[in-house]
């Protein structure tokens, strides 16, 4: 297994390599002979691995909810072509310790088809993924990254990450049997090319906790579902609290013609976040040069990385695990009892992990034989440290390759490895090469193409706008608002409409009864009473600012709106250029 990382979590994302991606994502391509002695080629694979950290395994109890501090800051200097990086993030899986041979992905999914993950597939059954990210599948780039949530309920058959549409994969909303995000929050919307931001970035951190709520109330079934609300809480300069939750029916659904796994899901299980986090570096666009010696260099984009005063880079800080006590026990008292909560996590009741440096395991694959070639002496470039106030980065070395702060863009090949080596000794005409910008992108061919489990829509036109139907749960019930616009940063333009909380489209396909709508309505209409954008909810980072959230982003009810109803996305597209 690749980088050695325990059989956690974070080998969901070297399946995406490893497994998942076929080559012909890659999209390896010869580009003409240079002056009749030298060729160049040009690929997706001059970057891959993980610079990451590991934490112990929680203690028991530890598992309603799992947050941290994590940097937003701007990877590239421009918007690229064929270029996925994610920044630090987690992989929330659910914990079923005492599951050694119950297959909990059934025949038929995706994930069943990876032998090696077997015989549990508990790696690959549920997880709550996303986080911040330059992913390929972006229609809309401004050069910093964005964010976006990401649940994965049916081993990769599918990927939820808003309140209507999956994880890039396609243009037009799910259909609604696999909606599974609930907008939770009145006051920002969750569009579905990801949260944009705005200002100086370098350096600044964005909190993020999944923490379990009991919005609904557990259900015999069938299928039977738990009453785990998974929900995304930001803590940013303009944006405090609860952003949208994971449905339980989303994770349970699964067991309906599968009751092997019921209680194993999500909906009623604590999650783990394996053996720690980490930045996933998936793929890096490459000009791979071949002199008349056999000799080959390498040229990938500049990555750029954000230095505090002591020249460090501070990527992630307090990892922090709660307990039931933090706030979901909180919550059962208000719905029972009618005493208000200020939604803030009660620090009694958090565990925070010692963390750990993983070493260095980065790699390059060959352009014509798409061979592995492992990245050695980067540790004079560069090292991953824990500081004095136990966050995690890079500490970075006086070197020849690269300024401060920045990873090596060049590399020659020695045997099956490849080292860094200065600008000075790269060919003139490769060190020339230009890197096309994501704009040139007419398609996004999806990993998920040609897949003969799970057929979709997964090569995208990246012009064509998101879009919702006008059927269904989305125009019945109904918006109870005429639509609204906001421009945002990376150059798109959404529509929203406002509905009331239940009948948000998320929740039409569900069979719910006339009471517990009313339930759920009534205690959203108290937190939306009860908790601001502006109160504290997970405690401050110990260390550094919080980023801003793009303005546009954060919304105001309608009069008579103030509370129980929520803005819903039903469109995202490029704005005309008479609107810039």
């Amino acid at each position: 297994m690749m980088l050695d990382f325990p059989r956690y979590v974070l080998i969901l994302s070297v399946l995406f390599v490893t497994v998942i991606l076929p080559a012909r994502w890659f999209s390896i391509s010869e580009l003409p002979m240079v002056d009749g002695s030298a060729e160049i080629s040009k690929g997706g694979n001059g970057l891959h691995g993980y610079i990451g950290y590991q934490t112990p395994r929680r203690p028991d109890g530890f598992g309603a909810g799992i947050g941290f501090y994590t940097a937003v800051w701007p990877l590239v200097e421009k918007p690229l072509a064929g270029f996925q990086i994610g920044l630090p993030g987690n992989w929330i899986t659910p914990d079923n310790p005492d599951n050694k041979d119950i297959p909990c992905c059934p025949e038929g999914t995706i994930a069943r088809t990876w032998a090696p993950r077997g015989p549990t597939w508990s790696s690959v059954f549920q997880t709550q993924e996303g986080g911040l990210g330059y992913w390929r599948g972006n229609r809309y780039h401004y050069g910093s990254p964005k964010f976006s949530m990401n649940g994965v309920p049916d081993c990769y058959n599918s990927e939820i990450a808003s309140p209507g549409w999956p994880f890039f994969y396609r243009a037009e909303a799910l259909p609604e049997e696999q909606l599974g995000i609930a907008q939770l929050s009145s006051r920002i919307l969750v569009p579905p090319d990801g949260i944009t931001f705005e200002g100086d970035l370098q350096g600044k951190f964005l909190g993020y906790t999944h923490m379990a709520l009991p919005l609904t109330e557990a259900k015999p079934g069938p299928p039977a579902t738990g009453d785990h609300s998974w929900t995304l809480f930001l803590n940013a300069e303009n944006f405090k609290g609860p952003v949208a939750f994971y449905i339980p029916e989303m994770w349970s659904r699964l067991s309906k013609d599968y009751p092997i796994i019921e209680g194993m899901g999500l909906d009623a299980r604590e999650g783990i976040m394996g053996g720690g986090g980490a930045m996933e570096i998936n793929t890096v666009p490459s000009f791979e040069w071949t002199d008349e010696n056999g000799e080959v260099y390498v040229k990938i984009p500049r990555l750029q990385f954000p230095l505090d005063e002591n020249g460090r880079s501070v990527l992630v800080q307090d990892v922090t695990y709660y307990s039931k006590d933090a706030l979901f026990n909180c919550l059962l008292e208000w719905k029972k009892s009618g005493k208000t909560y200020s939604g803030k996590f009660d620090e009694n009741h958090a565990w925070k992990p010692t963390l750990s440096p993983r070493p260095i395991k980065l790699d390059q694959r060959d352009a014509k034989e798409n061979a592995q070639k492992d990245l050695t002496n980067l540790d004079g470039v560069f090292e991953t440290i824990t500081t004095d106030s136990n966050a995690f980065g890079l500490a970075w070395r006086d070197n020849p390759y690269a300024e401060a702060g920045h990873f090596p863009q060049y590399f020659k090949q020695h045997g099956n490895e490849r080292v860094p080596v200065r600008l000075d000794e790269v060919p003139k005409a490769l060190a020339q090469m230009e890197f096309p910008g994501a704009e040139t992108e007419a398609q996004y061919i999806n990993w998920r193409n040609g897949n003969e489990i799970v057929k979709g829509n997964f090569i995208i036109e990246k012009e064509a706008p998101y879009s919702t139907p006008s059927t269904g749960g989305w125009v019945s019930p109904g918006p109870a608002s005429e639509a609204f616009t906001a421009l945002l940063k990376d150059g798109s333009m959404v529509t929203y409409k406002w509905y009331r909380f239940v009948d948000q489209p998320s929740f039409q396909h569900l069979g719910w009864s006339d009471a517990e709508k009313k339930r759920l309505q009534a205690f959203v209409e108290q937190l939306h009473r009860y908790w601001s954008i502006d109160q504290e909810y997970m405690a401050p980072p110990s260390t550094g600012s919080l980023v801003a959230i793009d303005p546009a982003l954060i919304v105001t009810p309608p009069a008579g709106m103030e509370y129980g109803y929520v803005p819903i996305v039903v469109r995202q597209e490029k704005r005309l250029l008479s609107e810039h």
